[in-house]
């Protein structure tokens, strides 16, 4: 396992994070507990979570798991989501973040919590609130970094300027959905990342389980994540025809390499610049043994280029247009 800079900070997280959203439903606690110390023993740091998932039992979960290895681990979680029927049960206003990372730590077991990410964006909350609480966090010690997830390239920029102009805590991460067939972040996300040097921690980075080669064209499946999801994960959304086109590309490297497909959309991320750590997760101990093999070698240049062509973004303004003018 390797290790990278996370963002703008001194902090080394594992190549991959392992994420736990299926903890406590599709994994029961007893699998849950070993994959996160098979990640562990094979040199993985990196552990995420949210309050939100499945109502708080992942991280439940979590913290059981880690109890006697807390300090070989960067554990991070989430707070926005809704978790109670009242009305300040959501959000990031400084009660609810307060009472949200209370909740957290209890949780998980621990007294503090490596990295504290914003889940969505907040429309109701002002950013200043929200910023100087998470500042007030870090200064605590409940709270080591800040992070982001799902954020939009001015929302995050916004934070940003905040953060730097007042001299408080800035984020150092930000976590979006990305993969082969989700590079929407290459248009203004990734760039701003690049710049301001802000970490990048994918979630779903075999596309929902769509890259893994189980589907095929004009086949709707009857069970699985794409069968039974809604919104991202959903099968209308995934079966596309410029799906199709970059899981054929990933089956054809697949077999050149005799590795499965996810391994090789997983590598593919692995070696991009702008990757931290990519955020897989299991619905069993045999699919994380097989995303855990993604690590250890490298897709040729070659290899890596045809899944980048395949998978790249048509061109369009005013990135189009900017190109131009390149110095």
């Amino acid at each position: 396992m390797e290790y990278k800079v996370l963002g703008k900070s001194g902090l080394l997280v594992s190549e991959l994070c392992l994420g736990t959203m299926t903890f406590g439903k599709e994994v029961n606690e007893s699998d849950s507990i070993k994959m996160i110390h098979k990640f562990l023993d094979e040199g993985g740091n990196f552990i995420d979570t949210a309050d939100v998932y499945v109502g708080g039992e992942s991280e439940r979960i979590v913290g059981k798991a880690i109890k006697e290895r807390r300090t070989e681990i960067v554990l991070a979680t989430k707070v926005r989501m809704r978790v109670g029927p009242h009305p300040n049960d959501f959000g990031y206003s400084r009660r609810r973040i307060m009472e949200g990372v209370e909740q957290s730590l209890k949780r998980l077991n621990t007294d503090y919590i490596d990295l504290y990410q914003l889940h969505v964006w907040d429309n109701i909350t002002p950013i200043e609130e929200t910023i100087r609480t998470l500042d007030d966090l870090v200064s605590s010690g409940k709270v080591r970094y800040i992070g982001c997830s799902n954020f939009l390239a001015w929302q995050m920029m916004k934070a940003l300027a905040y953060s730097d102009y007042h001299n408080l805590v800035r984020f150092i991460s930000v976590q979006p959905q990305y993969s082969l067939i989700n590079r929407e972040m290459d248009r203004e996300v990734l760039p701003l990342c690049k710049e301001e040097n802000v970490g990048v921690i994918p979630w779903a980075p075999i596309g929902g389980g769509f890259l893994t080669g189980k589907y095929q064209a004009g086949v709707t499946p009857s069970s699985g994540r794409l069968a039974n999801g809604g919104g991202e994960s959903s099968w209308e959304y995934r079966s596309t025809e410029r799906n199709f086109a970059i899981l054929n590309e990933v089956q054809k490297i697949s077999n050149e390499l005799d590795k499965p497909p996810a391994q090789v959309a997983l590598n593919w991320l692995l070696n991009k610049e702008e990757i931290t750590s990519p955020i897989f997760g299991a619905t069993s101990l045999e699919q994380f043994d097989e995303n855990i093999g993604s690590i250890g070698w490298r897709l040729t240049k070659e290899q890596w280029d045809r899944l980048d062509e395949v998978s790249k973004l048509p061109s369009e303004y005013p990135t189009r247009f900017l190109e131009k003018f390149k110095r």
